[in-house]
């Protein structure tokens, strides 16, 4: 009973701080969370002053969807529970402390050298009086206390400047396409607020740029905000600079009455600029990577584990600290680094994906909506439906309809999703371990390990293999049809200004070579003969190739074709816009090559490093031992030269080289494809190919 009394404290602070530990996850612990925190705080945090005016600004430059009240009160109500919470756990934490250094002075004076024995009076926790006692534990329980309540409270509105950061640099990073888009949809003649409430609507293709223009297209929908007013007050909210420039710019451009096209060309070119000094800042940013990481996680690692293995040769047993730095240290630092560099190269790289299937999804559940609106109205009688036979077989066929895009397109389901061919690859891998090992009867730890290690990187190895091979053939279809967009889109615009319509300029265009690319034009117009409209058709195609050139090509072309049937100087303004897209990115591919090799010759250095060591090292060190043991020497320690010398563990030292090496090899392909190619997938394939030279020389040795 006393013990469950003293752990109901404990208990109420858990229950205290679990519905703000649940919030993110639980919509009902949210809201209970909001309900608490208005009535207690919400009147304090409604009072004006220049704080809360600069925490309104991170709210809007963050895209929040919370008000300024609820977000601040829940912040303070937050900081309060922990801060409470905190207190109690502090109590907890130094009656454990004190537990654990309950131990007698007798005990400690025995265990220290002559020197230090006035050390021993400091464990005497027991003769604390009470009133030390009491003022210990209030010691503990405030410091605890106050530093999650000032913690949360900090980190509450320090993410949200993280958040602007990070948005600021997608709008960096996305901001030339979005100006090409503006611009090429103004000289098809469309009106310009229909131009920003079309960039609004694409916002999946052109990303956090999109987003803030969404603001201006709210404003001017929702409150009847004239453009001008909406672009400045969207330029004085959003964390970018360059887009805060533009937003001012513009306002006064279309305030002026000046020639918006011509604005728009010139303000084109200076962010086309912008970006490939952007590239520069990527590529210098990826250098440093590179040699940080050769340094620290390669060459590091590398050091201590040849330190640690003469330690554990000469004096003491080393091995458990080389198998923490192999199997936890590498993995946890790698981990961190890949995050890291994803982070902050993700707004440079400027990459927008599209989901395909979400679209598609999309449009099965706005088809759903079109056919209930179709269902004739009734005044509460019954009445026949005589088509809903056929509306629940069409509900059937859309429920089912991942099942038939697996059966119709397998493999390029598992293009998009290389990930998910380990639903293959590790059952059978398991299969294969199990039937390749044996193990010994009554096996040490080691002697297992020993005996399923080897098929364990087997199956690695292929199901690395297996998942890059999709990986890289989805990957060079799309770059080979990329390559081909420039030329296509110049082709379609020259036979447009020819007089010939876009379906005519469509078909004229398809005859042509364009390599991979054919046969998606040719496919669409396919489907403009079998009936579909010209949008339609190219969306299908966009839906197809899951290209973001693509997908921004078509949003392009579609939306000028509402406005205008001359699409000569929008299709001009798109295939010069691919063109500098794939001159960027054939620049970033050749002087990411070089951190390629950086990594491999680094790996390279680490195998030999180990090899020499399993191969020459060791084995000269255990020869050594024995003879001075065979010498007569007692365990191992003689006189002479080798004095000192200790039992070598050679399968102990040759099997933890080899997990390490391994780990190793997996964590610098993966951050070799992340360098060099810009993405944590292409890392996939560099890691197989390293872990593979891994097995092989192992395999030798």
């Amino acid at each position: 009973m006393h013990l469950l009394l003293s752990l109901l404290p404990l208990v109420a602070a858990v229950c205290l701080v679990l519905p703000v530990l649940l919030s993110p996850v639980s919509q009902r612990a949210n809201l209970l969370v909001t309900r608490v925190a208005l009535p207690i705080f919400g009147f304090y945090v409604a009072n004006e002053s220049s704080r809360r005016s600069e925490q309104r600004r991170r709210l809007n430059a963050a895209h929040v969807s919370a008000t300024h009240r609820v977000y601040a009160s829940r912040t303070l109500l937050i900081a309060g529970v922990f801060g409470i919470s905190g207190s109690i756990f502090g109590v907890y934490l130094g009656a454990g402390a004190f537990e654990l250094l309950a131990i007698s002075s007798e005990t400690i004076r025995t265990m220290l050298p002559g020197a230090l024995q006035f050390l021993s009076n400091l464990t005497s926790i027991q003769q604390l009086s009470v009133r030390d006692l009491f003022l210990t534990l209030l010691f503990s329980s405030a410091t605890l206390g106050t530093i999650l309540a000032r913690g949360i409270y900090w980190l509450r509105w320090y993410y949200l400047v993280e958040v602007a950061r990070t948005r600021s640099s997608e709008i960096e990073a996305t901001l030339p396409r979005t100006v090409a888009f503006t611009f090429a949809l103004s000289r098809s003649g469309m009106p310009f607020p229909k131009v920003l409430e079309t960039l609004a609507r694409n916002e999946s293709i052109y990303g956090e740029a999109a987003s803030e223009i969404g603001i201006v297209v709210r404003d001017m929908d929702a409150f009847g905000t004239d453009v001008i007013t909406a672009l400045q007050s969207m330029s004085t909210s959003t964390p970018s600079p360059s887009l805060e420039e533009f937003g001012e710019n513009l306002a006064s451009v279309l305030g002026s009455g000046r020639n918006l096209s011509a604005f728009l060309r010139e303000q084109y070119e200076r962010f086309q600029e912008q970006a490939e000094a952007q590239q520069q800042q990527y590529l210098e940013l990826l250098s440093t990577f590179a040699e940080v990481y050769v340094t620290v996680l390669v060459a590091g690692p590398l050091f201590l584990i040849t330190i640690l293995v003469v330690i554990g040769l000469v004096l003491t047993d080393t091995l458990t600290i080389i198998r923490v730095i192999g199997y936890v240290a590498i993995p946890l630092a790698s981990f961190g680094f890949v995050v890291y560099i994803d982070s902050l190269t993700e707004s440079l790289r400027g990459a927008i994906t599209v989901d395909k299937d979400a679209e598609m999804a999309s449009a099965s559940a706005h088809t759903q909506i079109l056919s209930d609106a179709s269902r004739p109205a009734t005044d509460g009688g019954e009445t026949p439906d005589r088509w809903q036979a056929n509306r629940e077989r069409l509900a059937a066929y859309d429920r089912f309809r991942w099942v038939r895009q697996w059966l119709d397109r397998p493999l390029d389901k598992l293009g998009r999703q290389p990930a998910m061919t380990l639903v293959v690859t590790v059952p059978l891998g398991l299969a294969w371990v199990a039937f390749q090992s044996s193990i010994p009867a009554d096996p040490t730890i080691l002697e297992a390990v020993n005996a399923v290690d080897q098929h364990v990187v087997e199956a690695f190895i292929v199901a690395l293999l297996v998942i890059s091979l999709f990986h890289e053939i989805r990957k060079r279809r799309i770059r080979a049809i990329e390559r081909n967009m420039p030329d296509f889109l110049d082709r379609l615009a020259s036979v447009n200004e020819a007089g010939l319509t876009v379906v005519e300029s469509l078909r004229r265009v398809a005859a042509s070579d364009l390599g991979p690319l054919s046969d998606e034009v040719k496919r669409t117009c396919r489907d403009i003969d079998w009936g579909a409209d010209v949008q339609t058709a190219l969306r299908r195609m966009d839906r197809r190739t899951t290209s973001p050139m693509i997908s921004r090509s078509v949003t392009l072309i579609t939306n000028a074709m509402s406005a205008s049937g001359d699409l000569g100087p929008v299709l001009r303004i798109a295939a010069n816009e691919a063109q500098d897209s794939r001159r960027l990115a054939r620049e970033r591919k050749q002087e990411m090559i070089t951190y390629l090799l950086v990594i491999y010759i680094s790996f390279f250095v680490f195998l030999g490093i180990i090899v020499a060591l399993t191969v020459a090292f060791i084995p000269a060190v255990e020869q050594a031992s024995t003879g001075a043991i065979g010498s007569g020497e007692v365990s191992g320690v003689s006189t002479g030269a080798f004095s000192g010398l200790r039992e070598v563990k050679t399968v102990a030292y040759t099997v933890l080289f080899y997990h390490v090496t391994a780990i190793q090899g997996l964590c610098s392909g993966i951050i070799a494809g992340q360098l060099g190619e810009g993405q944590v997938a292409d890392g996939v394939k560099h890691a197989a190919l390293l872990l593979f030279f891994t097995y092989a020389v192992f395999l030798v040795i």
